[in-house]
C-alpha cells in the first residue's frame, strides 16, 4: 500500500500514467478499422491466443440510417422543427428585401423580425439537440 501521508499524490498519479504509457507502448492494443463503405469492422488480433474462454468483446457502435429502408427517420419531431425554422428563416430573407410592401388586404410582413426569430429558434433547437443526443466530450489532462 502507498504511504499518502508522507508525499504528494501527485507524484504517485504521474508514476501510475507513466506505468500505464510504458504498458500501452510494449504490450499495445488490438487495432480496429472500420471500412464506412463497406460497413465492416476489422479486429486484427489472433482470436485463438488473444480470447481465453467465457470472455466478451463489447462494441459500441453508431451507424447512419438508409431513409429509404428506414423511413420513421423523417417521422423524427426536431428534423421537423428544425426544417419549419429553417423555411422560416428562408422566408424572413426573402420578405426582407420587399420590406415595406403591402399585402393583399393592407398587412404588411415585417420579413427581419421573421428572420430573426427563425434564428433564434434555431439556435435553441440546436442546443436542445446537443444537450439530449451529443455524447460528452473525453477531457484530456495532463
Amino acid at each position: 500500500m502507498y504511504d499518502f501521508s508522507s508525499t504528494s499524490v501527485i507524484n504517485y498519479d504521474i508514476v501510475l500514467r507513466h506505468l500505464d504509457f510504458l504498458d500501452h507502448i510494449l504490450v499495445g492494443e488490438k487495432p480496429l478499422r472500420f471500412n464506412q463503405h463497406e460497413n465492416r469492422l476489422y479486429i486484427d488480433m489472433d482470436w485463438t491466443n488473444d480470447l481465453q474462454t467465457d470472455e466478451y468483446l463489447v462494441i459500441e457502435a453508431y451507424r447512419k440510417l438508409d431513409p429509404a429502408t428506414y423511413t420513421d427517420v423523417w417521422n423524427d419531431i426536431y428534423l421537423k422543427r428544425y426544417t419549419v425554422q429553417l423555411f422560416k428563416k428562408q422566408w424572413g430573407a426573402n420578405l426582407s428585401k420587399f420590406n415595406g410592401v403591402a399585402m393583399v388586404g393592407g398587412v404588411t410582413l415585417n420579413g427581419q423580425q421573421i428572420y430573426s426569430e427563425a434564428i433564434q429558434e434555431i439556435d435553441k433547437l440546436e442546443d436542445e439537440i446537443r444537450k439530449s443526443y451529443e455524447l460528452n466530450p473525453t477531457f484530456m489532462i495532463g
